[in-house]
């Protein structure tokens, strides 16, 4: 007999905020805010992650940094310090390998964990799930939330419901009880489309929805009727994927204000590639495809996207293409509002280097070129991201904010 799926799913508290709080510990109990400038409430960008101090002031992930000044000018709004949260996050992960090998990473600080194998070495789900969060606390002074059920839908939502340090468990026979009562908003697959439409028939909870006739959710929503029936009545059976290897690295970057300045577009460029050529190199990997984002005053974005001969891993080479696609956009008469550039199409690491000019590169060249790109991350590495950048990132006009 086949015995019952056990998933369970982790979501880190407020992460990027516990991070610096965790850093610092003068900022414990404050309202602390994660993400771009608020420019006395004029800057631009998004909230990246918050406190629970400062939630209490309506301030939330993905709200416009203006807004969250707004409700909370008194709190501390911070930068992103990616590197301290991949660090954080590599703590995290290495702490799940010592309770499931089925690992399916969602984001820097969620993943789902197929338990069915391992949790009769822990004496059960409760006990595994406790000792998972003790766990992390002790190897990371932070602290998660966990759900464990049936299945990654439900899972997740039970991670959700009782934050901070929330543990809830759903057995197999209480999967439809348990959903009953809940927003239909907390259904995978609600968007707010879909949400208003349901609003309107009536359909305020979960229980709501599970009670409609499945060819309704058919006629109304089409395949994606069959999947809101399903989920619904906790039907899903998409299992944990661990991860496989990453298909592409990229970096953007929102303006403080639209901007037609040619020369902070293209330092913004170069900075841009920097950033990606040194996560290629840390990744042990080079890339063959380039991309360029871009994004105008209207919110209308573009996409050019050019492949090479051969990979790459240097922020020249990669800025050399990403100029050459921006050079694609008809920007004439409009202003950038956001810029991006990404990379895909992984080759081996350490594989011969595109040359900048139109004649291979030397073998010394080449060497020199590798030597180059490692001092570079070993200075990075010790100094920070900041520590050195190519001239082209630095030519900004004197009043741009980087």
């Amino acid at each position: 007999m086949v015995p019952d799926r056990i998933i369970l799913h982790i979501d880190m508290d407020a992460f990027f905020a516990a991070v610096e709080v965790r850093d610092n510990p003068a900022l414990r109990g404050k309202p602390v805010i994660v993400g771009a400038d608020p420019k006395g409430g004029r800057g631009r960008g998004v909230v990246s992650t918050c406190s629970y101090e400062a939630r209490r002031f309506g301030v939330h992930s993905a709200q416009p940094i203006s807004e969250a000044f707004r409700r909370c000018p008194h709190g501390i709004f911070l930068p992103v310090r990616m590197d301290a949260y991949e660090g954080a996050s590599a703590e995290v992960f290495a702490v799940l390998d010592e309770f499931s090998p089925v690992i399916e990473p969602i984001s820097i600080d969620e993943a789902f964990l197929d338990i069915t194998g391992s949790v009769h070495l822990f004496g059960g789900k409760r006990p595994l799930a406790e000792r998972l969060q003790r766990r992390i606390e002790e190897a990371t002074r932070l602290t998660a939330s966990v759900g464990v059920a049936p299945c990654k839908m439900v899972a997740k939502i039970a991670s959700d419901l009782r934050k901070p340090r929330g543990l809830v468990i759903v057995e197999p026979g209480e999967v439809e009880a348990f959903l009953r009562p809940l927003p239909i908003r907390r259904l995978w697959g609600i968007g707010e489309k879909s949400e208003e439409e349901l609003l309107r028939l009536g359909v305020n909870t979960i229980g709501d929805l599970a009670a409609l006739d499945r060819a309704t959710l058919t006629r109304l929503f089409g395949k994606n009727g069959e999947d809101m029936a399903d989920l619904a009545h906790g039907r899903d059976d998409r299992p944990v994927e661990p991860a496989g290897e990453a298909k592409s690295i990229g970096n953007e970057n929102t303006f403080e204000r639209d901007t037609r300045d040619a020369r902070l577009i293209a330092s913004t460029l170069m900075e841009l590639c920097e950033s990606v050529a040194h996560r290629l190199r840390q990744a042990g990997l080079r890339a063959r495809t380039v991309t360029t984002k871009v994004r105008i005053e209207d919110f209308t974005t573009f996409t050019r996207a050019q492949t090479l001969p051969e990979p790459v891993d240097g922020a020249v080479a990669i800025y050399r293409v990403a100029t050459q696609n921006l050079g694609r956009v008809a920007l004439a008469g409009h202003q950038v509002r956001l810029i991006g550039v990404s990379v895909s199409g992984f080759g081996e690491g350490r594989a011969r280097q595109l040359s900048l000019f139109d004649a291979p590169a030397s073998s010394e060249a080449k060497e020199k070129q590798r030597l180059l790109g490692e001092a570079i991350d070993r200075i990075k590495g010790r100094f920070g991201h900041d520590a050195l950048r190519q001239g082209t990132s630095l030519d900004r006009p004197d009043d741009a904010d980087s």
